[in-house]
């Protein structure tokens, strides 16, 4: 089915971003995994999986729409350098995201590509009600109960 040029390039554009939320989500999950941190390298390594399906997803789309998934494009990761900085850097890619997903969303309904569009419904809920949230929690944790506690919390 050919789709529209534009819900392409948009889908594209996610797709460059969930890959670069994989790369980050990978190297933070080895690194928690060298670290000893293994409940943060368990958790991590999931959202890894999920990054991986949603870029599954948005691969799949493209095709079906006859266009070509580009998988040379990433944003620039940001890799953090100690247990703070890699959560909050997890959460902003995913703020990000969540902002791409939306406009894509909207983008969709404009075009009236409303398959699309449910799609995406999949990988905001993913976004916003798991990964996100789950980020901001511990990111909470450590303001709470002071960053030893939390990190002990993690072996």
């Amino acid at each position: 089915m050919q789709g529209k040029q534009v819900i392409i390039d948009a889908l594209n554009r996610l797709l460059a971003n969930e890959l670069t939320a994989m790369d980050q989500y990978f190297i933070h999950s080895r690194m928690y995994q060298d670290w000893g941190f293994n409940k943060l390298y368990e958790r991590i390594d999931h959202e890894f999986d999920d990054e991986k399906q949603h870029a599954s997803l948005l691969i799949e789309r493209i095709l079906f729409l006859e266009g070509v998934p580009d998988m040379t494009k990433r944003d620039p990761i940001m890799v953090g350098s100690d247990v703070p900085s890699m959560l909050k850097n997890d959460l902003k890619i995913e703020y990000h995201v969540d902002s791409l997903l939306k406009d894509t969303m909207a983008l969709c309904e404009q075009e009236q590509d409303f398959v699309t569009r449910n799609m995406l419904q999949t990988l905001i809920d993913d976004t916003e009600m798991d990964h996100a949230y789950w980020l901001e929690q511990q990111i909470g944790l450590i303001d709470k109960i002071g960053l030893q506690n939390y990190l002990q919390s993690q072996l």
